[in-house]
């Protein structure tokens, strides 16, 4: 089933497209480019939201926040891939993060041999994206990425309290699974 992008107010774009603006902005811009990116992922979260929307009336499926999350977390892979981001899992953590984990995902770049998670657009898009979904301000972070060698990108969404406690867990050298399990 192909995707409208124009009725979606979306483009299309290679892959090779977003590397190529990646490297460029890391090259001029420095450790300034992820903020770019991030921003410019946030400015494309609503229109995303509104795509994914669109997406489900078309297939006669449930509105994203009125869908059980057995079926979101499956009709958001499916969309993510059908738009070219990659195969894509959806799951919830402990409770009280939810994951999105793919080996292929489009903005990683496992050439680039960075020193930390680099889907920086993704991040700011997918923060837009889910506060849509979930009615109120979550907090996204990516915890594993394949531009650092991983064999996955991982990003978890959740409120900004649980991200923080994440975030301060790992750099003491904590996984994110137990990082929230600690929460508990």
């Amino acid at each position: 089933m192909s995707f409208d992008l124009q009725g979606s107010n979306m483009i299309g774009m290679s892959r090779d497209a977003l590397a190529s603006l990646r490297a460029v902005l890391f090259r001029d811009a420095g450790t300034n480019a992820a903020n770019y990116l991030y921003e410019a992922g946030y400015a494309g979260g609503a229109g995303l939201y509104e795509a994914f929307t669109r997406w489900c009336r078309t297939r006669q499926l449930p509105v994203p926040e009125a869908m059980t999350a057995p079926d979101f977390e499956k009709r958001a892979g499916e969309f993510f891939a059908e738009l070219g981001w990659g195969t894509v899992s959806v799951s919830l953590l402990h409770d009280s993060a939810l994951a999105l984990d793919s080996s292929n995902w489009a903005e990683a770049d496992p050439a680039s041999a960075m020193q930390f998670p680099g889907c920086y657009f993704t991040t700011g898009m997918l923060t837009q994206f889910f506060a849509r979904v979930g009615g109120e301000q979550l907090t996204v972070m990516e915890v594993e990425c394949r531009s650092m060698g991983a064999e996955r990108c991982r990003f978890i969404a959740a409120s900004a309290e649980t991200v923080q406690h994440v975030y301060d867990a790992m750099v003491q050298g904590t996984g994110v699974d137990n990082a929230l399990q600690q929460m508990a």
